[in-house]
């Protein structure tokens, strides 16, 4: 079971769009559960030029059954030209836990 839930995380400029981001992935069962994060600061290049900016990381708890979706919804709805967009697999945890979230997101 531990094979089939991945981390998958992007972030926001915006906090009241990263808790967009992080109910509409709830209530479309992309994600069993997403936190978002406190702002960190992101250093990063962009057009040439190094930038700065507040940022909140969303990670959503998911199984690679629902990744592509996830991703799809994300780049739908993500208002960044190119928007972090990486995923970390789950190699272990509590059993429990791991199953809650591929029940969580098992398609209707």
């Amino acid at each position: 079971m531990p094979n089939d839930v991945v981390i998958a995380q992007t972030t926001s400029d915006d906090e009241e769009l990263a808790r967009r981001l992080a109910r509409g992935a709830v209530e479309n069962k992309l994600a069993a559960g997403v936190h978002v994060d406190s702002p960190v600061t992101a250093y990063y290049w962009w057009e040439g030029e190094i930038n700065a900016a507040q940022e909140w990381r969303i990670s959503y708890m998911t199984t690679t059954d629902r990744l592509p979706a996830l991703e799809a919804w994300l780049h739908e709805n993500h208002p960044y030209d190119i928007p972090q967009w990486v995923t970390l697999p789950v190699t272990g945890g509590s059993e429990p836990y791991l199953s809650w979230v591929v029940e969580e997101t098992a398609s209707s």
